[in-house]
Formats: structure tokens, sequence, C-alpha cells
């Protein structure tokens, strides 16, 4: 079954807008776990923008589904992981003037560096995934460092979509397709996101080999509309219509 992780950053993000306890990251996790959820994703980013270690403080105390850290390659967070080995760190590149995540790691151009980052968190027990584009080289060193999973970077496929380009959208959909087959032959295990919404989820979650998907911002923004349960149970369908 493709499982879905909900990423609740931007939960905190309207929190952290007014300073106040309201709303709490961990009663969404619960919501989403309540609506068919099958883990939580939440990226700890360097400068507390959304995310706080008060937060993953909460969530690794009391939640009961896997979560999924997202971080830098940083020393810092390096030793947050560690301390609580959590289910899953997927490493993210990060740039403190972007908005959101604009690109995929580059694992290729930073190989020795990123195996050894890795190997104490192996030894940990925590998956290793890298959030990538879907460019073979970067898969092939993922493979080389001992990564357990890669995440295949949706934006642009997402962006293209919401532009009116077709043509480009179908070419960037093969090649996610393309890098998802090749990750699963190298014997990753394969998940996908970014910028997934009810119509761009489809032809994503019909790829055999991905795993899982991991959606917020999206999700969190159809919450005002539907309640945060709605959304989740409404992209669960979406995923598991394209997937039959």
């Amino acid at each position: 079954m493709l499982r879905l992780g909900v990423n609740i950053d931007h939960v905190a993000t309207i929190r952290n807008a007014r300073g106040t306890p309201w709303p709490d990251p961990l009663r969404a996790a619960r919501i989403a776990q309540e609506a068919g959820a099958d883990g939580i994703t939440a990226h700890l980013r360097e400068d507390r923008r959304h995310i706080s270690d008060a937060d993953i403080d909460a969530l690794m105390a009391n939640l009961q589904l896997p979560l999924n850290l997202e971080m830098a390659a940083t020393a810092e967070m390096q030793a947050i992981a560690l301390r609580h080995r959590p289910h899953a760190v997927c490493l993210v590149p990060e740039k403190r003037e972007e908005r959101t995540t604009e690109g995929g790691l580059d694992v290729a151009g930073n190989e020795a560096y990123l195996a050894e980052f890795i190997a104490p968190l192996r030894d940990a027990g925590c998956r290793v995934s890298l959030f990538i584009g879907h460019e073979p080289a970067q898969i092939e060193a993922a493979a080389r460092i001992g990564a357990a999973v890669v995440e295949l970077h949706t934006g642009a496929y997402c962006d293209f979509d919401t532009e009116g380009q077709h043509a480009a959208r179908d070419t960037e959909l093969k090649g996610l397709a393309h890098g998802a087959d090749l990750a699963a032959e190298l014997g990753l295990e394969v998940h996908a996101g970014h910028g997934l919404t009810f119509e761009t989820v489809g032809p994503i979650a019909a790829l055999k080999p991905i795993a899982e998907l991991n959606i917020g911002h999206f999700l969190i923004a159809e919450s005002v509309f539907l309640g945060l349960g709605g959304a989740v149970q409404h992209m669960r369908h979406c995923m598991e219509k394209a997937r039959k």
C-alpha cells in the first residue's frame, strides 16, 4: 500500500505568526493519524522558522506514528537526530533566504561528506533518506553512500502543472518515473513529495516503485476548508484511486 506522510511544518508557521501556543503541531499530528496518515514529517530548520526544538521533543514523546525528521546536513542537526533517534531522517538542502526547499540535495557533489555524515545516523537505527532530484547521478550516489531511501523532489512537476506548461510537466513526470525505476533497481526505497495537490498527486501515486508520499503545505491549506482530517482523507482517496 502506498503510504502517506503528513508534513505538519505549516501548522507551526500559523502558530508562530502570532506567537501563541495555537495551533499545536502535535494535535495536528494526532488528527492526521486518526484520518489515516501513516507517518508524520517535520522539518527542523536551522532558523527555526516553523517547527521548534520543543515540537520535536513533544512529537518524540507522544507521537504513535513514525516521525520523519527533515533536516540539513549540519553538525547541529546531526546531534539533535542522534539524541532523539527518530524513525527516519531525511536530509534536505537548506538556504536561509528560500521560502521553501528549492531543489534536491547534491549528493554526487558531496559524496564523501554525506557518506561520513549519515554513518552514525544509520548506526543509531535511523532510516536515512535523501531528498534529491531524479537525475541518475544523484540516485546512484545515494545508493553508493548507503542511504536507505531517496525522496524524489516533485516540485518542478507541480509548478509546471500550475503554470499550464503541460509539455514540460509531462517531461518532468517521465524523468521522475525513470528515476523511481532506477532507485528501485539499486535497492533504494523510493518516496516522493513537494507541492503535491489533489490534482497533481495521481500521476505520481501511479508510479509503482514509489512507496510513500510526503505532503504538507497543500494539506494544511485545504484544512481551512475541509478540516485537517478531511483533507488527509481526501488525499488518501486520490492516492488509492491512482494506485488502483
